[in-house]
């Protein structure tokens, strides 16, 4: 079964974040007044085979500590979203949507009126 999960990634506390600096110093210039401890990271979006919602995030984990965040300076933190359809059954049932439309009559397609 397809996962879609979100793993977010930011930096470890204590460690300078000189980009979240630079964007709450400037935040009060357009208007955003009383903003604070601002943080830049990273986010990704991706969708994984697993057989269960324990082994995506335990995939999706393995991956962010091993590719997608730097361990020595950075956190990640793992959402399992839920489960996706898959591109084949959604393309299976759009195509019989298609096919029950075009098969009904005008009078059906257009709501009786």
């Amino acid at each position: 079964m397809k996962y879609e999960v979100l793993v977010e990634v930011r930096l470890r506390p204590g460690i300078a974040d000189p980009q979240g600096a630079t964007i709450e110093r400037a935040l009060p210039a357009l208007g955003f007044e009383g903003v604070d401890d601002v943080h830049v990271g990273k986010a990704f979006r991706l969708s994984l085979e697993a057989s269960d919602e324990p082994a995506a995030h335990a995939r999706a984990t393995e991956m962010a500590q091993r590719l997608l965040a730097n361990p020595v300076i950075e956190v990640s933190t793992v959402t399992v979203m839920g489960a996706v359809e898959s591109a084949a059954s959604s393309a299976s049932a759009s195509a019989a949507a298609a096919s029950a439309s075009a098969t009904a009559s005008p009078a059906a397609r257009n709501g009786a009126r």
